[in-house]
């Protein structure tokens, strides 16, 4: 597969990363993932929107990454991915000798981007039958806003959710569902869509904007206030939102069935308007 690496378009292995990169030595950096349809990619816009606010917090400079709009479609052209596929970007503050302070001056930014196939079929079977989901203390920076490539937390968090047979981990702080691993969270109780709001706390989800939306075209009702820890025995639907999960349902919480234990009529409804968005849109 080709990739981009610092302005050059080269087969993935013949790209080689320094061990002095500040991405390797202190996971100093930030990322993107972006779902590509048709060999279209969806939101992009609000991807590199996000890269930047993300590079600005951990002040990157320099923050503009609206070049990498071009860069992501001729990797999608060039590696032959018409169908779907996904966009990995990642910048970190590039190659210094190993300190915590920033150097200086400033080493060039280390800018990589790459492209992969997407298993659409195993999403599609995973929204047809539900996942299953575990809930954890929420251990993670206060930063959560910020999307960096320092995932530790997340790494175990969803590697304990493997361990135990599921599929997702739902972090909680303060009696609150948060977001998961790698996905936002939405819940419905008592006739309403509820999600945490947007804060330090979580990630400001593409999926979960696209997702509000589309409640606001449809004519349903969101609060955006997090599901606390003592209301999930009356929850009647579960979902994970992501750029990999889309809209995708949650039918299991620590081994318990979350309702009926089977995907809602709420989850279902947006998942379909979802991909009837993208359908208009990546054509």
């Amino acid at each position: 597969m080709l990739a981009y690496f610092n302005g050059a378009y080269l087969p993935v292995e013949e790209i080689h990363i320094s061990p002095d990169d500040r991405g390797f030595l202190f996971a100093d950096g930030v990322y993107e993932v972006i779902r590509v349809y048709k060999g279209q990619p969806y939101r992009l816009d609000d991807h590199l929107a996000r890269l930047s606010f993300s590079a600005k917090q951990l002040r990157l400079t320099p923050n503009n990454f609206s070049f990498l709009a071009e860069v992501a479609r001729r990797l999608l052209s060039e590696n032959g991915l018409t169908g779907a596929a996904t966009v990995y970007l990642q910048i970190t503050r590039g190659r210094a000798p190993r300190q915590h302070a920033f150097p200086q001056p400033p080493p060039p930014l280390t800018i990589y981007a790459a492209v992969r196939p997407f298993d659409e079929r195993r999403l599609r079977a995973q929204q047809e039958r539900g996942i299953a989901a575990i809930t954890l203390p929420d251990n993670r920076w206060a930063r959560c806003d910020i999307k960096t490539t320092a995932l530790t937390a997340n790494v175990m968090a969803n590697q304990e959710a493997v361990e135990r047979g599921a599929d997702e981990a739902i972090f909680i702080r303060d009696g609150a569902l948060l977001e998961g691993s790698h996905s936002n969270i939405m819940a419905v109780t008592d006739g309403e869509l509820r999600t945490a709001p947007l804060s330090n706390s979580i990630l400001p989800g593409i999926t979960r904007q696209a997702v509000l939306e589309l409640c606001r075209e449809l004519g349903i009702t969101v609060r955006e206030m997090p599901v606390f820890q003592n209301e999930i025995p009356k929850l009647t639907e579960l979902m994970a939102l992501s750029t990999t999960f889309e809209v995708t349902p949650v039918v299991t919480l620590d081994g318990q069935a979350v309702a009926e234990g089977l995907p809602g009529v709420t989850t279902k409804r947006l998942g379909r308007a979802l991909r009837q968005t993208v359908e208009r849109l990546c054509r």
